[in-house]
């Protein structure tokens, strides 16, 4: 499935198979090689995307701009120092890596962080990805609105009100959007994941798509799974090829093996969610006949006497006449003998 196709056919009234985005970021580590493992591992694991991030680092923060993620697992303290190991790519890199996507039949995303970027990956991709960290970039969300194009819109360390105003401005565009819940720990622990938040989004905001962004460690994936049985459309989870490496986005990233086995997990969810429409199954024919039950004679019942309520009880199989026809059965005649434990049919009143 392409991500457009999501927003054409997404469900509000059943459980969606969800489109899962492989956010490598800069997990490339600024070589181009590197960056095409990662999409071809992305698209050997089955991801239906697989996202970078572009930016240049004097264009995204300060000199003062402090850390905020896990100094144990980074320790590089100054955001500005951090982004400068990884703005190696710009135009020419992305249109390449484009390339690599298109041949490997995975779709290309990057999210961008200036309008030179933003500029440039319009003609390289079908939506627009918002981080976290710009929902209150009015300016910005403005600009990238421009394109026409939908929006995939993390909320992340937002208040209701603050996913208000940017969806409202979006609206204003009449952008298509998607609202990712997300929770800005990295990594989130299990008790911050608080995928409740995905029900609320999605009743404040009915008329957009559900999705998710996770920052969770990669485990089992129950917390994607569960995501998913919320309602959540879209899945991003950060990805890269080796889980020991060191570095921001490594160490809560799944990896090739990770994405084979929650496809896998996926697969079975949706057997076991089967059909949204309540019916009986053809598998359950034979239960129908002999696990329901009949009218039966409680005592002999001798040919023309009048059928009352004391001469019936309800039995198993259903091969006569259903006890919720009890009522049009009281007060008919018996044509025949009827003995005690008689299955009674419709041949044997009047």
């Amino acid at each position: 499935m392409k991500i457009l196709e999501v927003f054409e056919k997404y469900n509000p009234k059943v459980i969606n198979r969800p489109f899962i985005i492989a956010e490598a970021g800069v997990n490339h580590e600024g070589k181009i090689e590197l960056a095409k493992r990662l999409i071809d591992e992305a698209a050997e694991g089955g991801a239906d995307a697989i996202k970078f991030q572009t930016y240049k680092a004097e264009k995204l923060a300060s000199r003062e701009s402090p850390s905020y993620w896990d100094l144990s697992k980074e320790p590089t303290t100054s955001q500005v120092e951090l982004f400068r190991k990884y703005d190696k790519f710009w135009k020419s890199e992305y249109e390449e890596l484009k390339k690599e996507c298109d041949k490997r039949g995975i779709e290309f995303m990057s999210t961008p962080f200036d309008v030179e970027s933003a500029d440039f990956l319009n003609d390289l991709m079908p939506v627009f990805k918002i981080s976290s960290s710009d929902i209150t970039n009015f300016p910005f969300i403005r600009y990238m609105c421009k394109f026409g194009k939908p929006v995939l819109l993390s909320t992340g360390a937002s208040a209701l009100w603050e996913i208000q105003q940017a969806a409202e401005l979006i609206g204003e565009y009449g952008n298509k959007l998607c609202l990712l819940h997300c929770i800005l720990n990295y990594p989130t622990p299990d008790k911050n994941a608080n995928l409740g938040m995905i029900l609320n989004q999605r009743e404040k905001f009915p008329d957009t798509v559900p999705g998710y962004s996770d920052h969770t460690l990669p485990g089992n994936m129950e917390v994607l799974k569960t995501a998913v049985l919320l309602g959540a459309v879209i899945l991003e989870k950060h990805f890269t090829f080796d889980k020991t490496l060191p570095g921001n986005d490594h160490y809560h990233a799944m990896d090739k093996n990770d994405l084979i086995f929650f496809k896998k997990e996926l697969d079975r969810l949706f057997i076991l969610l089967g059909d949204f429409r309540k019916k009986a199954l053809p598998d359950e024919e034979k239960a129908i006949a002999n696990a329901r039950r009949s009218l039966v004679a409680k005592r002999n019942i001798g040919k023309n006497e009048k059928i009352q309520y004391d001469m019936l009880t309800w039995k198993r199989p259903a091969s006569g006449i259903s006890p919720k026809y009890i009522d049009e059965v009281i007060g008919k005649t018996a044509v025949c003998d009827i003995e005690s434990d008689s299955v009674i049919k419709w041949n044997m009143i009047i």
